[in-house]
């Protein structure tokens, strides 16, 4: 069964981190990019950042650079989001995806075909 499964959300106050990971199950994670998107209440899923499949190139959106770091571990098959100086604003439902292309990056939804559950991420004092 093709699978991925997002934990490592939770309640954080701001300027604070967390890391979240992906785990996938049932395909090789070595021929996919991967993306971490989110979807806050009202708000439409947007992309967050991205990895190629070897790891060699990543991408984020502006609202997050400098502040989260995307890694992979294919041999593990997993991949991080190492989040920083967290805001209110980064509070969302936060979801990793597969690209079957996987060489490039996008932050385009709808480039990725299987998804995870998310992961809860709340950012308040």
């Amino acid at each position: 069964q093709l699978q991925l499964v997002e934990s490592g959300g939770g309640l954080v106050q701001p300027g604070g981190s967390l890391r979240l990971s992906c785990a996938a199950s049932g395909f090789i994670l070595d021929y996919t990019a991967i993306g971490w998107f989110r979807q806050a209440p009202g708000k439409e899923r947007e992309g967050v950042a991205c990895i190629n499949n070897q790891g060699s190139s990543t991408v984020y959106a502006d609202s997050v650079k400098g502040r989260f770091t995307i890694s992979r571990d294919n041999a593990k098959k997993m991949v991080y989001l190492f989040m920083n100086n967290l805001k209110p604003e980064d509070t969302a439902i936060y979801y990793c995806a597969t690209r079957p292309d996987g060489s490039t990056c996008s932050g385009s939804v709808g480039a990725y075909d299987l998804w995870g559950q998310g992961t809860q991420v709340t950012v308040s004092s």
